[in-house]
């Protein structure tokens, strides 16, 4: 049998010339005279072959991600699959999955694509000879304890759908793309997106989006479908954004059978979806859920139908939608070790769902109404696309979805992708170019429904309605926690106890006027920070040797002009 030594990183090179971007489709065993060979010896030795024929590209599908030597492969029998399987193509268009090499697939990895050998003597025939061996598990342990590997190709990340490059160009092509970094591993066949698409395509393309497929969606108001639009096209421009985070998605209707989770499943037919379950109660399992749908290629995480009412609120939650990057303990594991890149657009819907704690600003709202009683009972015969459902399930429909939205990128990026704007905390990346792209097309409305927002944030609302009373009841003269409390308890008018506060004052979970010193350290967490038109402040009473709190009300909003402060008689006496 004919080998060749791959301890020579020259001869590696010279060997791998040519195949430097393999396909997953094109791997097969070979037979032994074309794979190529590595001697092993001691465990040095071992350590130090396998290491220099990784790092040369013995293997195929071999990338590092993190430090990470992972492996790129075609996956079958998923046994949760069923609904990825059903937006391939072709049955044999399987999924592509990238995992960390461990110990026994560096093994199983190395007997089907490599000879690997030691040189025995044969004391029958008192000649050396070339006999195949497996390394030991504490060499393959040895060897892919290395964070290093300057020589092997960075996979960033594996797509499904053609996304933008940095440069403007469209990657189209499957495979390893040198440029960014990505694996184009199609579940479709898509025909080539043209660079510069003619005006006639670029108006096809808007009136197939905004008047076709999304027509008789009960959008409430033009910033729901614009909103909605912008985030549809996140997954295509996120490389060409440098990586951009994109905010939360939350389609709320106002009852069932809106359409919300056939809106949401648009983006997740044509780029993947993955449905997750909603468990923010359990900020563990919660965190397990986001890791397990993280080893999926999907790149729309979708939390569908959350129970009517609920309040989205998660510290959880909250991190991963602003962090570029998630880490976590292997499942299975107390040892840390899973980390990737947050490049996925996380949605959610529901019915009549709030939002608290940081969440509001992390989310783009997109709301339904179809104020019917019976939305489920619509004649579709007119609309734009009847059956929608039905429609979509059809890989060649999903094609033509995904093409009208290249073409109108590409004729945006032709434009000169021209920014608005629009600004959204860690998100101001991606609204200015998702804000700009909607105004070249003459859609309106983008992020308008700001005020829409503020009030589905719970949290927010609460806090509003007790800052407005308390300036109502105070001004803005500075008070201390024990003296804010002794003002919440209801006072004996005409024989009859009266809130004073209408209801707007803070309580505990027990819906409880909390004491002052419980009271002093929800006011501590929210000093200057607004709440509609209203703000906490507070300084340190050297005199009381404590803290004092008093609301400001902004000078320049409407409620300044009609905000009218009692003349309390017994104002000094709260001090």
């Amino acid at each position: 049998m004919t080998t060749q030594n791959l301890t020579d990183p020259d001869e590696i090179t010279a060997l791998m010339t040519g195949t430097a971007t393999p396909s997953t489709a094109d791997v097969s065993a070979g037979e032994p005279d074309e794979k190529p060979a590595i001697q092993i010896g001691g465990e040095a030795e071992t350590i130090r072959a396998l290491t220099t024929a990784l790092g040369h590209g013995a293997l195929p599908d071999v990338y590092v991600s993190g430090g990470q030597l992972v492996h790129l492969s075609r996956v079958s029998g998923k046994a949760a699959s069923a609904a990825e399987h059903a937006h391939q193509v072709d049955a044999g268009a399987l999924p592509v999955q990238a995992d960390p090499i461990t110990s026994p697939s560096l093994a199983w990895l190395l007997a089907h694509h490599a000879f690997v050998y030691r040189n025995k003597f044969n004391k029958a025939t008192e000649q050396w000879e070339d006999v195949e061996a497996s390394p030991t598990k504490a060499a393959l342990s040895a060897v892919l304890s290395s964070r290093y590997w300057p020589d092997v190709r960075p996979l960033v990340g594996v797509v499904t759908s053609p996304v933008l490059r940095p440069d403007g160009t469209l990657l189209q092509t499957a495979g390893y793309d040198t440029t960014t970094g990505l694996y184009y591993a199609p579940t479709v066949t898509m025909p080539t997106i043209p660079a510069q698409p003619s005006t006639q395509e670029v108006s096809e393309a808007l009136e197939f989006i905004t008047s076709k497929l999304l027509r008789d969606f009960p959008f409430v108001a033009d910033a729901d479908k614009a909103n909605h639009i912008g985030l549809m096209i996140a997954p295509i421009l996120r490389p060409f954004l440098n990586g951009c985070l994109t905010p939360f998605g939350l389609i709320s209707a106002t009852t069932q059978s809106s359409g919300k989770t056939l809106l949401a499943e648009i983006p997740g037919h044509i780029y993947g979806l993955k449905h997750l379950v909603w468990r923010t109660s359990d900020e563990n399992e919660l965190q397990k859920s986001i890791t397990s749908a993280l080893h999926s290629t999907a790149a729309v995480m979708l939390w569908d139908n959350i129970a009517e009412g609920t309040e989205v609120s998660s510290a959880l939650l909250a991190k991963l939608i602003t962090g570029p990057k998630w880490d976590d303990r292997n499942l299975g594991s107390n040892s840390a070790g899973f980390e990737t890149t947050n490049d996925r657009l996380w949605l959610a819907t529901g019915n009549n769902i709030r939002l608290g704690g940081d969440m509001a600003t992390r989310t783009a709202l997109v709301r339904l109404d179809p104020n019917d009683p019976h939305p489920d009972q619509r004649d579709q015969t007119g609309f734009g696309i009847p059956h929608l459902d039905q429609w979509l399930k059809k890989p060649a429909n999903r094609v033509t979805v995904l093409r009208h939205l290249l073409i109108l990128v590409m004729d945006w990026i032709n434009a000169g992708a021209p920014r608005s704007g629009h600004t959204m905390r860690q998100f101001t990346t991606w609204a200015g170019a998702a804000g700009g792209f909607l105004a070249h097309h003459g859609i309106d409305g983008f992020l308008d429904n700001v005020a829409e927002m503020r009030e589905a944030d719970d949290g927010n609302t609460t806090w509003t309605a007790f800052l407005a009373r308390w300036h109502e009841l105070h001004g803005d003269t500075p008070l201390r926690a024990k003296v804010l409390c002794h003002s919440a308890e209801p006072t004996e008018t005409s024989g009859k106890l009266v809130d004073r506060w209408d209801g707007t004052f803070l309580t505990d979970e027990r819906d409880r006027i909390p004491n002052s010193k419980s009271l002093g350290k929800l006011l501590t967490g929210h000093i200057g920070r607004w709440h509609g038109h209203y703000v906490l402040r507070s300084e340190f009473d050297k005199s009381a040797n404590m803290n004092v709190f008093w609301v400001e009300i902004n000078p320049e909003s409407d409620q300044a002009d009609h905000d009218q402060t009692p003349a309390a008689a017994d104002q000094t006496a709260l001090i």
